[in-house]
């Protein structure tokens, strides 16, 4: 093997070998975020657990926003950039400056929506409720200068090909909120209220820990973490133009991603404040107290094999089809995209029916605890299944979202989004005061808009590659889709024969038998998805590469500037 080749094997086995770390981490903090979510469910499905979920989306606001979304995107090509072309030194200095930069705006930031919440209370403090959301919001405000900082280090360590610390970040926050959860049910029993302003606090020490450790990490790698403003580096100005359009986009969707929880909270009844003015009318709220937290588990539930499972695929296939695109290789490029797309599809058809069928005992066996009763169950139940319904739909969007990064094109996605963000907001507002409805309204505006979003970008994506594969994802989907009915149908039997059962009992017994069934059925129907699921890839040769199979193809590092985290 001469030098080029082994260069390139090296390459190639540290990406993987992380992409696997940062997999088995991703799970981890998968496993506790759920945890995190039962230890506050059950608190009870209260105005006050509302207060906190509303609260605590503030800070991660700001997160998405300037942390993980404008910032890191726009970033981490201009430090990759400056590394290539003026060498470590200059990277370093870039780093110093936008840490110090980044830094000054966010305490500005921080002093002046501390110094409007303290107006908002001397002016309308309203009834407890208000008062413990006010209190809420200030306690964890400052975690939005920690996290986002940490954002900014851990796409400067990911340029450097250190990526396991950001995925073990979360795990951390986890950390400290499920111990304050468990720590304080004890020592504050009785009181949600101040268990709450504890938990609150304790995001604010997780984030000063998770700081901690990335600077600490940075400087073990040869970053200066020392924060400058002057002299204003080169590639300041670089980041802040390619920052410009995403914070238009970005802005604007993690608007509407507040859109729920403002929602929810104002469109809730209390004894203080049953009805609302509007339009010249008063009317009744059509929401109940702990709706945030019930939509809160709902959402617990159906991003967890999202998460894990199509993220991850999204993830491996982007390196993929970056390379194909940059090549030209057009031929390729969809025969991967088709083979993303049936497997994301065939993961949520299968997972969508079994949350559907086996919803309401997972629900009681995690959530039903403490405070949180039956009734509250039933509710997340209904918010639940319209989520379940579209998963399919859900797995399969990060697989077109990729698809256009690797045409570089990321604004089409982002427009379709932000169009469609209107539509969700006008769904929910129409659909939340329909009685039989409700909170479901959220979860089926969801399935509509993001149904509508696969559907437009495949149309759009269409246009820029060619046709794709429309009859053999056809094809694949009524396979799955009947592979999933017979799994459905079993689950309802196990449910059935275990009536009267632990919930644990038949969540065991339940996936085990859907999950066999699913399989032995896609076996039956010949699912070539099962084999490729399974590891038991075909091999096949590609025109490009004589001799390169598929399976090869997936694990050859993309081109220079065409993977999500190009090498520093």
């Amino acid at each position: 093997m001469d030098e080029k080749a082994q260069s390139e094997h090296r390459e190639r086995e540290h990406f993987f070998g992380a992409a696997k770390v940062i997999a088995v981490l991703t799970l981890g903090s998968r496993v506790l975020g759920m945890v995190r979510s039962m230890a506050i469910t059950w608190l009870g499905a209260s105005r006050a657990t509302d207060a906190f979920q509303m609260a605590f989306v503030i800070p991660n606001l700001f997160r998405r926003l300037f942390g993980e979304g404008a910032l890191s995107g726009a970033f981490v090509p201009v430090l990759t950039e400056t590394t290539e072309a003026g060498g470590f030194d200059k990277a370093r200095a870039l780093l110093s400056n936008a840490l110090g930069i980044l830094s000054a705006f966010l305490l500005a930031l921080l002093a002046l929506l501390l110094g409007g919440l303290l107006v908002w209370w001397k002016l309308s403090p309203g009834e407890w409720d208000r008062q413990l959301l006010l209190t809420l919001i200030a306690i964890m405000l400052p975690y939005m200068v920690f996290v986002c900082l940490l954002a900014l280090g851990a796409a400067a360590l990911n340029c450097r090909g250190r990526f396991w610390y950001p995925a073990f970040a979360p795990i951390l926050l986890n950390a400290f909120m499920i111990a304050a959860a468990l720590g304080m049910k004890r020592l504050a029993a009785g009181d949600v209220p101040v268990q709450l302003e504890i938990i609150a606090a304790s995001v604010v020490a997780a984030g000063i820990v998770q700081l901690a450790g990335v600077l600490w990490l940075l400087r073990r790698t040869g970053f200066s973490v020392r924060p400058t403003l002057r002299p204003v580096q080169p590639g300041v100005k670089s980041i802040l133009k390619l920052m410009a359009p995403l914070l238009l986009g970005l802005g604007f969707l993690q608007l509407t991603s507040l859109f729920d929880y403002l929602a929810g909270w104002i469109l809730t009844a209390t004894d203080h404040s049953p009805t609302l003015a509007l339009l010249g009318h008063v009317v009744e709220r059509p929401l109940r107290s702990g709706v945030l937290v019930r939509l809160n588990a709902a959402n617990t539930l159906y991003q967890f094999p999202m998460g894990v499972l199509a993220l991850s695929l999204g993830v491996a296939v982007f390196p993929l089809l970056s390379r194909y695109a940059a090549r030209g290789d057009w031929p390729n490029l969809r025969d991967a995209l088709n083979r993303a797309l049936r497997l994301s599809i065939m993961e949520g058809l299968a997972t969508g029916v079994g949350l559907l069928t086996l919803g309401e005992p997972i629900i009681a066996l995690i959530f039903q605890h403490g405070a949180f009763r039956a009734p509250d169950t039933a509710a997340t139940v209904h918010i639940l299944r319209f989520y379940a319904m579209t998963l399919w739909a859900f797995c399969s969007y990060p697989i077109f979202m990729r698809a256009f990064y690797s045409l570089k094109r990321p604004t089409t996605p982002l427009k379709v989004s932000c169009v469609l963000s209107v539509v969700y907001m006008a769904l929910v507002l129409s659909l939340v005061w329909v009685p039989q409805i409700g909170a479901a309204a959220f979860s089926i505006a969801a399935a509509v808009t993001f149904s509508l979003n696969v559907v437009i970008l495949a149309a759009l994506l269409r246009k820029q590659v060619g046709r794709f594969g429309g009859r053999k994802l056809a094809a694949s989907a009524m396979r799955s889709l009947t592979a999933a009915g017979v799994m459905g149908v079993v689950v309802l039997v196990v449910r059935w024969l275990l009536a009267g059962r632990s919930s644990g009992l038949i969540v065991a017994v339940g996936v085990s038998a859907g999950a066999a069934t699913f399989v032995l059925a896609a076996w039956a129907l010949r699912a070539p998805e099962l084999g490729e699921f399974l590891g038991a890839l075909r091999k096949r040769r590609t025109a490009d590469a004589p001799g390169e199979t598929e399976s090869e193809a997936f694990n050859k590092p993309p081109p220079s500037g065409g993977g999500a985290n190009p090498p520093c």
